[in-house]
Order: C-alpha cells, then structure tokens, then sequence
C-alpha cells in the first residue's frame, strides 16, 4: 500500500502545474490584450472603408494589411528593446500603443464625413496596431520565459499561441456586434479601456532582470534563427490558404459550410496544444515538429483530394491537429540558438517569418488558383509543408552533429 506522502505526490505536481500555468497566463495575457485589439476591428473595417467611405477595396485591403507591415518591420526593434531595457518596457510601450490605436479609432469615427482625413487617421491607428502587437506579444513572451524559467519555454511559446487565436477568435463577432449597436467608437472606446487597463497592470508587476553581456549583432541572430524561421513560414502556409480560400473553395463545390471547417481546425489545434504541449520538453523540439509536419502534410492531402464536404472537413481537423505545436516546438530550438541576452531578438526575428509568410501567401496561393483551380492551393500548400518538413530534418540532423562534437 502506497504511503500518504507518495499518495499525494499526483496531486502536488498537479497543484504545481496548475500554478506554474496561471504563473505563466500573468504574463501571456498581455499577447491576448493585443489579440483582441486587432480582432475587433477586423471585420469591420473593410466595409467601413469600401461600402461607408466609397473607397475602392484595394484600399479596403490596404487598411487592414498595413497592420502586419508595420508588425513585420517593427519585429527586430521589439527584440532589441525586450533584450537592452526589459521585457516590461517593451510590453507597457505595446499597451500604450494598442490604447493610442484605439483613441484613434474614435477620431476616425469622429471624422467619418470627411473621409481623405478619416482615412488617413485610419492608417496612423492601423500602424500603431502593427506596432503595440509586436512590441506586446514579444516581451509578454520573452517575460513570461523569464519569470517562468528558460525550462518552461515551450509552455510559454505554447500559451502565447492560443491567447493569439483565442483572443482574435473572440474579438472579430463582438466587433461587428459593437459596431451593429454603437458604432465604429465603441469599438475604439473598448480599445482604450483594456489597454489602458492593462498598461496599469504591467507598471504594478515586477521586472525581471536583463540578462547581461554581449548583445549579439541583428544580422548575426538573423542568420542563426532563418533556417528555423523558413520552416515555420512555409508550415504555416497550410493554415493560411485554409483560412483565405476554404469560402471560395467550398463556394466551387457549391458545398455548403465551409465556416465550419475553420472551427474543426481550431478545435483541433486548441486541443492538441492544451493537451500535448509537454511533449516538446519530454521529447525536444525537432522531433515533435517533424510529427507535427507530417500531420499537416495529411490534412493538406485530405483538403487536396477532397471529394465531399466530410472529406474537407477531416482535412482541416487534422491540419489543425498538425500545425498545433509546429510553433513552439521550432520555436524552442531557434531561442538556443542564440545566448540568453539576445532571446528577445531572436524571438522577433523568428516570429516575423510568421508574418512574411501570411502576407505573401494570400498573392502566391491567389495566382496558383488563377491558373490551375481552386483544388490546387491545397496542392500548393502540401508542397510548403513537405518542405518545411526537409528543412527541419536537416536541422536535426545537424543539431546531432553538432551535440556529437
């Protein structure tokens, strides 16, 4: 018969991780503050642009895409700032950014009859989205990997993408809803009041320490952490063609529900990161990204060779099931890459491959079905992944080598 201490041992560790978990969520809610602030304008703005101010959808498109240019240019002065001053600097300059996009949400609803001036205020709101995002998500991340300890990074990483989706998940339907009922400014009014709330949070909580010694160069951590970041920006071209052509995919069928694929997807990856996030430190990085490939590699086939709707929705089950743990598990190698002082840039260089590749796939992924049909963007996307697949094998196997030496 078991002892009562080794009885109760279960229940510690359960206690402990339950507690490390809400540890971690402290500094991981900063990230979901920026999620929601970019969720909720997101189905609002293109026909506030397009069908209240006239303006051409280009310019529509133009206004939500701006965002991730400035998130996507802004990436390495976020590393840098989380590195040299502290990861609290970066995450209370992120709230003050997502609360200054708000405010301006409110000016752009204010001056709506004047729609050049209302437009352009729109960008300067859009940009200081692009920017609060990454300044918010990479210091909430590299602070929670430091509170929680370099051990827990896949935890961290692993949380930090559910608060991404989640948040996002949750913001877009009460968008359209704030918007139905008060308009664009409550929309903004909202923005201001989380961020500046949650700027009052991150001043109260204490810093950690900057880790010192010699900050490596950008071009240095750049070169270090790409290979890593090639293979995430091509994985993530399976959910990316999902998310933007399943609609018209569905719509070439004439199959109804196509929604729902997006919602098998993100049970799935939810699923999959709640429930296996841990195999990442029992088993490393490489070997559960090489899994994880291979999955996504057979919910692409699934979606590729789809003959009915049940079939469409299998595949985007389980690309979400594979594309789940892709991030953090490459994730983890690329931060070893570099010392602990220049994490902070390395965690941005690596996340901004995550954005080139959604960026640049939506044109890619549009000319692919230009000329070969819809059914060929899952081919496309099969392709990316297989690829990533070989590029991660290779670091694999090098990492091996390199341990060997």
């Amino acid at each position: 018969m078991p002892t009562p201490s080794a009885a109760n041992i279960p229940v510690s560790a359960r206690a402990s991780a339950r507690g490390q978990a809400r540890h971690i969520a402290g500094y991981v809610y900063f990230s979901f503050i920026c999620y929601i602030s970019i969720g909720l304008p997101l189905a609002v703005l293109p026909p506030f642009v397009h069908l209240r101010m006239g303006y051409s959808t280009v310019l529509a498109g133009l206004a939500i895409s701006i965002q991730y240019i400035a998130t996507l240019a802004s990436r390495p002065w976020a590393g840098r700032i989380s590195d040299h001053l502290g990861a609290k600097v970066s995450v209370l300059w992120g709230m003050a950014c997502c609360t200054l996009s708000g405010a301006s949400l409110v000016g752009v609803a204010a001056l709506r009859e004047v729609h050049w001036l209302s437009f352009s205020v729109l960008i300067v709101s859009r940009l200081l989205l692009g920017v609060g995002e990454s300044l918010g998500s990479t210091g909430a991340t590299l602070w929670g990997i430091t509170s929680a300890g370099h051990e827990h990074t896949a935890k961290v990483i692993g949380l930090n993408g559910i608060s991404a989706y989640g948040g996002m998940a949750l913001a877009a339907p009460l968008g359209v809803v704030l918007d139905q009922q008060w308009g664009l400014a409550s929309i903004g009014v909202l923005t201001i009041l989380i961020g500046a709330a949650s700027f009052a949070l991150a001043w109260r909580k204490d810093p950690v320490t900057v880790e010192p010694g010699e900050h490596l160069p950008f071009r240095h951590v750049l070169v270090r952490v790409a290979p890593h970041g090639m293979g995430l920006a091509l994985s993530g071209v399976g959910y990316s063609v999902l998310a933007t052509f399943v609609t018209l995919f569905y719509a070439s069928r004439h199959w109804g529900g196509a929604a729902l694929c997006l919602t098998a997807f993100g049970i799935g990856f939810i699923a999959v990161r709640v429930l296996f996030i841990q195999t990442i430190t029992r088993y490393g990085g490489f070997p559960v990204a090489i899994a994880s490939l291979v999955v996504e590699s057979a919910g692409m086939v699934l979606l590729w060779q789809a003959a009915a709707p049940w079939m469409a929705m299998a595949g985007a089950t389980v690309t979400g099931l594979g594309v789940s743990l892709i991030f953090p598990a490459i994730g983890v190698e690329a931060v070893k890459r570099v010392p602990e002082f220049n994490r902070g840039t390395a965690l941005s260089v690596y996340t901004a491959f995550s954005d080139v590749s959604f960026f640049l796939v939506g044109p890619t992924a549009g000319a692919v079905i230009g000329f070969f049909g819809y059914a060929s963007v899952f081919l496309f996307a099969l392709v990316s992944v297989v690829t990533a697949l070989g590029i991660v094998v290779v670091l694999k196997a090098g990492n091996r080598g390199q341990g060997s030496q």
